[in-house]
């Protein structure tokens, strides 16, 4: 029978593989409740009145899940790696889930204010009826993409490596803290582009698609700068056009 230290260590070496497929299982499940309809049924797309905002908060956060998980793999990913390689030499490190328990609280607060957002200004459909107003924010995101926050916030998220280094605190609080300032860095990255699903609709799954795709290329393609720089000029393109119709 194993001892129970072989066991650790056997898991340990696992962790990672096992860590990045909870991820993308739970991902997938994110994946699944959206396209069941989020538990919001017909109120989503018709003028039944408005969901609960406890089910928007919930919608949101998880559709953040769906979109996010995926990028935020490489980082969870190297926090297990240098957990590994502490409990080689003894020093026992959190859980990369303590880090990623950071990461989501982040992002549940951003679909809080979503979810605000979307009580007050979203029409039918969950998304802006103003051509003039949709216009207006397609060019406040084309000009945030090109934006040196812009660039800074993604650059923290391509480089997780550099990120750890600097932001590197001990203990359960330390990984949680580093886990909210990594999911800080991702909402200043990505915040506006979730903005455009007022746009294109809420639970507009084909958008929702688009958009994770792009928040994946920029954040994990070697070209991923260039790819934030063309995005802003489409959408600059897109709001001028918006704005003249």
């Amino acid at each position: 029978m194993s001892s129970a230290p072989d066991l650790t260590s056997r898991l340990l070496r696992h962790e990672r593989a096992l860590i990045g497929s909870a991820i993308f299982l739970m991902a997938l499940l994110c994946w699944a409740y959206l396209a069941a309809g989020a538990g919001l049924g017909a109120m989503g797309s018709t003028h039944m009145g408005s969901p609960p905002f406890a089910a928007t908060v919930l919608m949101w956060w998880l559709m953040m899940g769906a979109m996010m998980l995926p990028s935020a793999v490489p980082a969870v990913l190297l926090y297990a790696q240098v957990r590994q390689s502490n409990a080689r030499t003894g020093a026992a490190l959190p859980a990369p889930w303590t880090f990623l328990a950071g990461y989501a609280a982040v992002w549940l607060l951003f679909s809080t204010g979503a979810a605000l957002v979307q009580s007050g200004f979203a029409g039918p459909g969950m998304r802006i009826a103003s051509p003039k107003l949709a216009g207006a924010l397609l060019l406040a995101a084309g000009l945030y993409q090109l934006s040196p926050f812009k660039g800074a916030c993604l650059a923290h998220c391509r480089s997780p490596a550099e990120f750890f280094t600097r932001h590197w605190r001990p203990g359960a609080a330390g990984a949680f803290r580093l886990g909210i300032l990594h999911g800080a860095y991702c909402v200043g990255c990505c915040w506006m582009l979730m903005a455009l699903l007022f746009i294109g609709g809420v639970m507009n799954l084909a958008l929702v698609a688009l958009l994770t795709a792009v928040v994946a290329a920029e954040k994990l393609l070697p070209g991923g700068r260039r790819i934030a720089r063309l995005g802003g000029i489409a959408l600059i393109c897109g709001g001028l056009v918006a704005a003249a119709i």
